[in-house]
């Protein structure tokens, strides 16, 4: 099982930057994919970013540019660097990883969320 630890949610102005971080801890064969999701109040989870193993990313055209994941396999920790945010991007933040558990089967694990406003 993978335990998530988020950090780095916090308040920022319009325009302002912020860095999440995502530690992924417990007993696991290897992580697949790691990935970030946002969820606003009164709207549904969505797709932030993804990085797999290899270190292919994916990011929807709503941040993409602005947005950037990163992973260090060696810490098994996601980072996403995010500038020039916009207020309605205020959110709890979501860790999210896919992993391969010693029997070889795949269990997803989700972080328990970290808060970011951006003010305007």
């Amino acid at each position: 099982q993978v335990q998530l630890v988020e950090s780095g949610g916090g308040l920022v102005q319009a325009g302002g930057s912020l860095r999440l971080s995502c530690a992924a801890s417990g007993s696991f064969f290897s992580i697949i994919t790691m990935a970030w999701y946002r969820q606003a109040p009164g709207k549904q989870r969505e797709l932030v970013a993804t990085i797999t193993n290899s270190g292919s990313t994916y990011y929807p055209d709503s941040v993409k540019g602005r947005f950037t994941i990163s992973r260090d396999n060696a810490k098994n920790t996601v980072y996403l660097q995010m500038n020039s945010l916009k207020p309605e991007e205020s959110a709890v933040y979501y860790c999210k990883v896919d992993y391969v558990d010693y029997k070889q089967s795949v269990f997803s694990s989700w972080g328990q969320g970290t808060q970011v406003t951006v003010s305007s």
